[in-house]
């Protein structure tokens, strides 16, 4: 049957118990009312008839109008005979008052009459009398039918409120869950109910689609494998180490080159966690401390440095979090992790064998300069010989270019020790008011030829810094050197020394000058880097240098700044420890 059907049939029946309980009440009030008019009617009036007609006789020898109000109550009863044995007593009530009329002092006469009344009452009380009974009968039938029939109509209204909605609602609930069963991949997924209804079509569809998807994905999943081992052979083949997770960390797949950088067989690895296989391996152990402690990042950029087959090679690691937006959904859900190993040992080579090259330049560059810069104070000699206008600013214009590649030839050099790490640092407590004398000292001529004034202000409670006296004034010289060299003419220079509650010393340079745009200040201490548009000279690496020197002592450095403000370049290193 279908849906529409159903829902139909049981509105219809319950429309039509309805109408068979308003019919049946109905009828029976009929006839009710029936029974009431008809005792009201046909009896009560002749009672009533029957009581004027008594009031007048008592009335008739001494009232003129007794016989008439006495004759019109007769006349009314005349027209209102109902009951067997009504039309004689009626007649006889009608003789006796003939004769009463001529004879009205008859005493017997007027016993008849009332004795005909009396039994003209007495047969009307008899039939209200059955008729009420009557009337009883039909109301205890009325009762009994409307309450059997109501029964009937509330048992079978009861059915249908529990089987229709049921009938409707549960398809419904299983074909809701089957399609939850099939959104999970289960397609072996059946709709088991039978129906010739609406349920039953979207049943039978349901199953087709069901048994056509299950056709689908298992004539797929051939080519998935094929494309699964396509995956793992590129994979495999990689030069990079490749280890994949999953949400829980347990391990998915490691390449070859994984496996032999750490040592490791596949069966020992693939299938385990991850953290359970670092237990025993050194490696794996640093690849997960970032996975594992994700505040454990402080030297995630620096590069691994890994013996493999007795040779010393330089990996790069790198963790790609894997995201996915499921179908059907917006949110993105992650299910795992890849770590790589990127083998850079031919770029450190590289980069070893530049440094060494720099170095080796840099140094052999010193000796001709110096010479040339001999040679320079020779001629500025006036021993030697006088020197005209031209020939002087032609000595000088040399003497300048060889201060600055003497200068570039330095911060090279400084560069390369940096980089080969043979720098040899000398940390001990040292006097911060020299360091800064002797900076001022060393600027005070360029600082003068732009009517700079410099100032100094340094905490009272401090006079010595846990540091390498002399990268740090190198440190400080550059970044006051710099602030000259951007500063307007008459500006005003700052050097602030302060100590820091964690027993940390700040070393501040600040100017007037231009100031930095706030995209290059996380560039400005980057090799090379220089601002674009910057007008004064410079190599770009004296910055760079700053913060390798500040770093290898264990501090940090920073600039803030301020477009047409000015700039601050500061750098925090440790108070002497051996001060109270």
């Amino acid at each position: 049957m279908k849906i529409k059907t159903k829902l139909n049939a049981g509105v219809g029946l319950l429309f039509f118990m309805i109408i068979v309980l308003s019919t049946l009440g109905g009828w029976f009030i009929y006839q009710l009312k029936k029974d009431t008019q008809n005792i009201l009617v046909a009896n009560y009036n002749t009672l009533q008839y029957s009581r004027n007609m008594l009031l007048s006789l008592e009335e008739i020898s001494t009232e003129p109008f007794a016989v008439s109000e006495f004759q019109k109550n007769l006349n009314l009863q005349r027209q209102n005979i109902t009951e067997s044995g009504e039309q004689e007593v009626t007649q006889n009530i009608d003789d006796h008052f003939s004769e009463l009329i001529v004879d009205k002092g008859n005493l017997k006469l007027h016993s008849a009459i009332r004795k005909d009344i009396a039994e003209l009452m007495q047969l009307n009380m008899n039939a209200i009398q059955i008729k009420s009974g009557i009337a009883n009968t039909t109301a205890e039938n009325a009762i009994a039918v409307i309450s059997i029939v109501g029964t009937l109509c509330f048992l079978v209204a009861f059915i249908l409120m529990v089987n229709l909605p049921a009938n409707i609602s549960n398809p419904i609930r299983e074909l809701t869950s089957s399609i939850h069963q099939i959104a999970n991949q289960n397609y072996r997924q059946r709709v088991q109910f039978e129906s010739s209804s609406e349920f039953g079509e979207l049943a039978r569809s349901f199953n087709t689609m069901a048994e056509k998807l299950q056709e689908y994905s298992e004539s797929r999943i051939d080519k998935i494998l094929k494309g699964k081992k396509r995956i793992e052979t590129l994979i495999d083949n990689m030069h990079d180490a490749v280890i994949g997770i999953d949400e829980d960390r347990k391990v998915l797949f490691v390449n070859d080159e994984a496996l032999k950088i750490s040592g490791l067989k596949k069966e020992n690895f693939v299938g385990k966690l991850i953290q359970d296989v670092a237990v025993s391996n050194d490696l794996v152990r640093d690849l997960i401390r970032e996975i594992v402690n994700p505040d454990a990042t402080k030297n995630s950029t620096a590069a691994l440095k890994i013996f493999v087959e007795g040779k010393e090679n330089y990996f790069e690691k790198e963790i790609l979090d894997i995201n996915v937006i499921p179908t059907g959904e917006k949110e993105s859900r992650f299910i795992g992790q890849v770590i790589m190993l990127r083998n850079i040992t031919p770029f450190k080579e590289l980069d070893l064998a530049k440094t060494h090259f720099m170095g080796t330049v840099s140094h052999e560059f010193k000796t001709p300069i110096s010479s040339i810069q001999m040679g320079l104070q020779l001629l500025e000699n006036e021993r030697i010989g006088h020197l005209n206008e031209e020939q002087g600013k032609l000595v000088s214009g040399i003497k300048d270019d060889t201060q600055r590649l003497l200068r570039i030839t330095g911060e090279l050099l400084n560069m390369t020790q940096l980089e080969s790490g043979v720098v040899q640092l000398n940390i001990k407590p040292s006097s911060v008011q020299n360091m800064i004398e002797d900076v001022i000292a060393a600027n005070k001529s360029a600082a003068e030829n732009k009517e700079i004034v410099i100032k100094t202000n340094i905490t009272s409670d401090i006079s010595v810094v846990n540091a390498d006296s002399e990268k740090t004034s190198w440190v400080l010289n550059n970044i006051l050197s710099n602030a000259i060299r951007y500063s307007h003419e008459k500006s005003v220079i700052e050097i602030n020394v302060a100590k820091l509650d964690n027993d940390q010393v700040k070393f501040s340079v600040t100017d007037n000058g231009r100031g930095i745009e706030e995209q290059y200040l996380n560039k400005v201490f980057t090799r090379y880097f220089r601002i674009p548009g910057t007008k004064t000279e410079g190599t770009g690496l004296g910055l760079s240098i700053s913060k390798e020197f500040i770093e290898a002592q264990g501090g940090t450095i920073a600039v803030e700044s301020e477009i047409g403000v000015g700039s601050t370049f500061y750098f925090i290193l440790k108070s002497d420890s051996t001060k109270d």
